[in-house]
Parts: structure tokens; sequence; C-alpha cells
């Protein structure tokens, strides 16, 4: 599948079949995850593989107090055969650069302007859904709700000062048909084109095409990249449904 392709077609999957995973697509995901970028190649991350029904069962009562009565979402979520739980390391920063070759001399967490330790783990999250769908799985990242992070993190083993953080949990398998199970907020709600969120030079801005290679319009009346059309009545860039039209 081209890149262009799988960025096209990843989604969040909230309804799957029991259908085993193979394993070589869920190593793929993790050797893919840890091509991510991250501050100073500092690598502060870890990855919880949950793959046999015992694990994924505790995963799923540590962090839910329904699973013995799931709603629409929760019994859809529960059949997914994978459960890989991201953690940050924030330890492995606050290491790095206190080393000579950059420049700090102590482990204060006050340099940083953001947690790079949870931005990093978060990109790597999102090469485990893009290798999902590449290999025609379906996946989905969400959130841990904060009254159940303790309880997860035990069940986890990720307890001590500088355990391994989990930034959230990413479900893997094989999607059940979209017309059952719950649905998610792009059924309901457009996608934003990127037109009306990119800024050429300063926010506020707004986009204006220039170096175009062919006849289509942009949004603003300028010329795009090909002949074909969005979902707002301008060229999109390539013969495919835009982006705005897909979900997930």
């Amino acid at each position: 599948m081209e890149f262009s392709e799988v960025v096209r077609r990843r989604r969040m999957t909230r309804n799957y079949t029991t259908d085993p995973v193979d394993p070589a697509v869920v190593e793929q995901a993790l050797a893919h995850a840890t091509r991510a970028p991250s501050a100073g190649f500092s690598q502060g991350w870890a990855f919880v593989v949950l793959d046999t029904p015992a694990d994924v069962r505790r995963f799923w009562s540590a962090s839910s107090d329904d699973v013995d009565d799931p709603d629409t979402w929760l019994a859809g979520m529960m059949r997914a055969p994978v459960v890989i739980v991201p953690c940050s390391v924030k330890a492995a920063y606050l290491d790095r650069y206190a080393q000579p070759d950059k420049g700090w001399s102590d482990r204060d967490e006050a340099r940083w302007p953001m947690p790079f330790w949870d931005l990093d783990t978060a990109m790597a999250s999102l090469l485990v859904l893009q290798t999902a769908t590449d290999a025609g799985l379906g996946s989905c990242f969400f959130g841990i709700v904060p009254d159940r992070i303790d309880a997860v993190r035990e069940a986890l083993g990720l307890t001590g000062a500088d355990a391994p953080h989990p930034i959230g949990a990413i479900t893997l398998g094989h999607p059940a048909p979209r017309r059952e199970g719950a649905q998610g907020s792009p059924t309901r709600r457009r996608r934003t084109p990127w037109q009306q969120v990119a800024h050429r030079g300063r926010y506020g801005a707004g986009w204006v095409s220039t170096g175009s290679t062919n006849g289509s319009r942009s949004t603003n009346g300028s010329r795009s990249t090909n002949g074909s059309r969005s979902t707002d009545g301008s060229r999109s860039t390539s013969g495919l449904r835009s982006t705005d039209e897909s979900p997930g």
C-alpha cells in the first residue's frame, strides 16, 4: 500500500472480530514504532503488549468498571485480540540531556518547554496505527481515564517512581463490519480541510498556494496540484477521496 493510501485509510476502529492477529504484524508495528523521532535520540518509550486472552482481560478489568456488562463501545473494543500500551520514560530524557554533549549539568524537568517524552511516545504510537492500516487491520488509540491509571499501572507492572507512564492504549485486530458497533465522532463531524488550518508566514494569514504544477484551483482561487475535486468545491491533490471526507 502506498504511504498516501495508508494515511488516507487510517481510522479509529471501535469494533473487532475475535480473529487472531499475526504475531509478525505486531512485531513489525513495534519495530516501526521505534523509528519515531525522539529528542536527543533519547528513545524514552516502552510498549507493553497484551496478546493473550488472560492478559487482555486483565487490562480491561483494570481500566474499566463495566467489563461484565459492557456498553456498545466497550464490547466492541474488548473483542480486539491485542492491546498495546505505549508508555513514556521521562527518566531517559532527563538523563540524556544531563550528558556533556547536551550542555545541561542536571536533570531539571523545568528546562523542558513541554513533556517531549509523552510527545515522542505519541508519535511512535501513530506509527503503530499506520502499520496496522498497512497490514489491513484495524486499530484505535484511546486514553485511560485518570481514576483508573493506578490500577492499570499495577496490573501491568508499571510501579515505582521512575516506572514508564502509560500515555494511553491501542487496540489491534480485524475490524468488524462498520455498520455494527459504536460510531465515532467522524460520523457526526466533517473533517476540516487542511487549507483552513494552514497559515503561510504567520498565524491568521491563511493559505495562498504558490508554485503550483497544473491548472486546478485551491480554496482561495489560486491553483493547486491536480484536477480532482475536494468536498468544498476546490481541487484536491489526487484522484482518491480527499482526506476531509474520510472517517476516523
